[in-house]
């Protein structure tokens, strides 16, 4: 590793409170106690995804995680959902770190950071880096177009990264296609302070994905990815997918509107249209294969499904040799 990379390294300890500058991405309702839990016990910052999640859950959930380790976690709210309640939640029980997403609301910046925990703010431009940092955020999540998932980006990870690097002087944390350690080295040489994975943690045995998505996962190329806006029932947001049959057919269609799209008033599971951004879990039963499975660009680099904290040990192992 070069000089910049090595010193990004550095920050990202500092900059996270975390033994390595490694974070999970919350990657929806996947992203539970158990995957934060073992992300922040191996030295990494665990993310718990709360955005749907009631507030008596929520506060369990970050009572389970504080029980089992002292190490830093984050809870990650989407703000184009209603998150007063949850965040009052995360600032009662003291949770080291909340991130924001898919919006800005400085009033729900300023309170986090009163009840004492700071604040990542996810961004997609340069101009909502400087919004963000005059909001009060602590550092910021750079979400390149390659991330897996809802999408903001339509921009390359790499070139955002130093457009938003001239922007603003707050600690970077690189998101978007990162799956393998010489992803997260370039990303931290390029000026990161830390580097955010969501699809390689999926494909860990702690996530509560379906066995058949962690199998899709293994087997997918990045060019099997797709970013769209087909699974838009319940948030009609841009996101990155592994194309399956639902996309294929609406394809073979012609990409009509939605109310026109094949298939729309089937069920894919129990309670699950064709196209909701269900993510599939290990519980549900019936056609996962149809339903979204989220995958970012580096997805083609995993080819296994592991602990995640062999994950972070692995990452953890090349940084020190670089």
């Amino acid at each position: 590793m070069d000089a910049a990379g090595y010193a990004g390294t550095l920050r990202g300890v500092s900059a996270l409170g975390c033994e390595f500058p490694l974070m999970q991405a919350p990657i929806g309702r996947g992203a539970a106690a158990r995957l934060a839990t073992e992300v922040s016990r191996a030295g990494g910052l665990g993310t718990l995804g709360a955005s749907w999640t009631e507030p008596p859950v929520l506060r369990e959930q970050i009572r389970t995680i504080a029980r089992v380790t002292d190490r830093p976690f984050c809870v990650n709210l989407v703000l184009d959902f209603a998150q007063d309640e949850r965040l009052e939640v995360v600032v009662e029980e003291r949770v080291p770190w909340v991130s924001f997403s898919f919006g800005l609301r400085p009033e729900l910046v300023r309170l986090a950071r009163a009840g004492g925990s700071r604040v990542l703010a996810q961004v997609a431009s340069a101009d909502a880096a400087r919004a963000a940092a005059e909001a009060g955020a602590d550092a910021l999540i750079v979400q390149g177009v390659e991330a897996g998932g809802h999408v903001e980006s339509v921009v390359g990870l790499l070139p955002l990264l130093a457009e938003v690097r001239r922007a603003v002087s707050l600690p970077l944390l690189a998101a978007g296609g990162i799956a393998e350690p010489a992803s997260a080295l370039a990303a931290l040489a390029a000026g990161a302070s830390a580097v955010v994975m969501g699809t390689r943690f999926v494909a860990s045995d702690e996530c509560d994905a379906h066995p058949r998505y962690k199998a899709r996962l293994l087997a997918a190329e990045g060019r099997d990815t797709v970013l769209t806006d087909l699974f838009d029932i319940g948030w009609p947001m841009p996101h990155r997918v592994l194309r399956n049959s639902t996309y294929e057919r609406w394809l073979a269609a012609g990409r009509p509107p939605p109310g026109q799209r094949p298939g729309e008033s089937e069920a894919v599971a129990e309670g699950i249209p064709r196209y909701a951004l269900n993510m599939p879990l290990s519980g549900v039963d019936g056609d996962v294969e149809a339903m979204a499975m989220y995958a970012g660009q580096g997805v083609g680099t995993i080819d296994t499904v592991e602990p995640a904290a062999a994950i972070v040990e692995r990452f953890a192992a090349a940084l020190r040799s670089a």
